[in-house]
């Protein structure tokens, strides 16, 4: 085994036990706050996708190294989740839902537990009913209040979500919402230069908000495009999916890193688009995974943007261990080429831990 292979897996449960370090809390009814120590504004405020993607990073944890201590902890975090949802799962985003969704998809799969994918179906019912219409194409809208505004978020979730039900349960049903869902975002939001824009009638004016490009948008096309591959094994989705990361890459991280998606936040970053990154990080390594499998990196054009990939998550790990041996802590700002703040957000925290999760998952 190589030097890089043996140390990434430790790595990553470094990071994850960071996570718990910095942002856990006494406070069983808490149990996570936003920003790390010293306290940040509001560090108890409740953000339902957050604990989402918590979950999914516990997942990883368990996945890689078979701890069940961390399949615990992505319930306790659920538990969490719930409790402060008034004990329930639905909320009034449907793209938060479908991240849930998605989570309770994996979490059922890491513990083989029944009552996990019965609230997955349960979710995506109440998704799907209440928020899916042809306004605008058929396509899941971003809010109960807002029926008529479609997004790459709402719509991208659902996408993914679904074909892991249809996996799942080989339902004809979760299949063709998936097909609809990813029809929709090529219909309506895919650029010419590949490129996901954010969403269409946001003001009612029925304008597509296409220079609104966030590294989130083009992880959740990916996401569905590397999906739609696992379904029906063709290539061509792979081959949609590279350019969009390449286009991405080229775009969002010339140097490198991602680190202008923040300019009109706080200089502290954080917020929800300090997610944003996590989203892309993931489904670029899934789709390195398939490319692989595929043999698309065998060699020729096609294995360029593959390799284009591979170096973005190699550099971007390298950067954020490079601060651990700098300063001692794992805490990361939103650009990891720069030192963190003093505060850093849950939201880019766990952007970095699914980063170095992937790069262990890769090696």
């Amino acid at each position: 085994m190589t030097q890089d292979a043996a140390d990434w897996p430790a790595r990553a449960d470094t990071a994850q036990r960071a996570l718990s370090d910095d942002f856990g809390t006494r406070f069983a009814r808490l149990r996570y706050r936003n920003g790390s120590r010293p306290l940040s504004v509001r560090p108890f405020a409740f953000n339902y996708w957050w604990f989402a993607h918590l979950i999914e990073a516990r997942v990883d944890a368990f996945e890689r190294s078979g701890d069940e201590y961390w399949l615990a902890d992505a319930e306790r975090v659920l538990a969490r989740l719930r409790r402060r949802n008034g004990g329930r799962l639905e909320n009034d985003y449907f793209d938060d839902m479908g991240w849930l969704t998605i989570a309770l998809l994996r979490l059922h799969e890491a513990s083989g537990r029944g009552p996990r994918l019965d609230d997955a179906i349960e979710l995506w019912g109440d998704i799907r009913r209440s928020g899916w219409n042809d306004l605008e194409g058929p396509s899941m809208a971003w809010r109960r209040s807002q029926l008529d505004y479609k997004n790459a978020p709402s719509t991208g979730a659902f996408a993914i979500a679904s074909a892991l039900l249809a996996r799942l349960t080989d339902s004809a049903e979760y299949d063709e919402a998936a097909r609809e869902s990813l029809a929709w975002l090529e219909a309506r939001l895919v650029r010419p230069d590949g490129l996901v824009a954010d969403g269409v009638n946001r003001l009612g004016d029925g304008r597509v908000d296409d220079e609104w490009l966030f590294s989130y948008n083009q992880g959740l096309y990916i996401g569905a495009l590397v999906a739609s591959h696992a379904r029906s094994g063709e290539t061509a989705p792979l081959s949609r999916a590279l350019r969009t990361a390449s286009a991405t890459l080229a775009r969002l991280a010339p140097d490198g890193v991602i680190a202008g998606e923040n300019a009109d936040l706080h200089a502290r970053g954080g917020g929800d688009i300090g997610l944003f990154k996590g989203v892309f990080v993931r489904y670029l390594g899934q789709l390195i995974e398939r490319s692989d499998a595929a043999g698309i990196t065998s060699g020729g054009d096609a294995a360029a943007p593959v390799e284009a990939a591979r170096r973005f998550i190699r550099r971007g790990a390298d950067l954020v261990w490079a601060e651990r041996a700098r300063t001692g802590s794992l805490r990361v700002g939103d650009d990891w080429s720069r030192p963190a703040p003093p505060v850093t957000a849950l939201s880019t925290q766990l952007s970095a831990v699914i980063l170095l999760e992937t790069r262990a998952r890769l090696t």
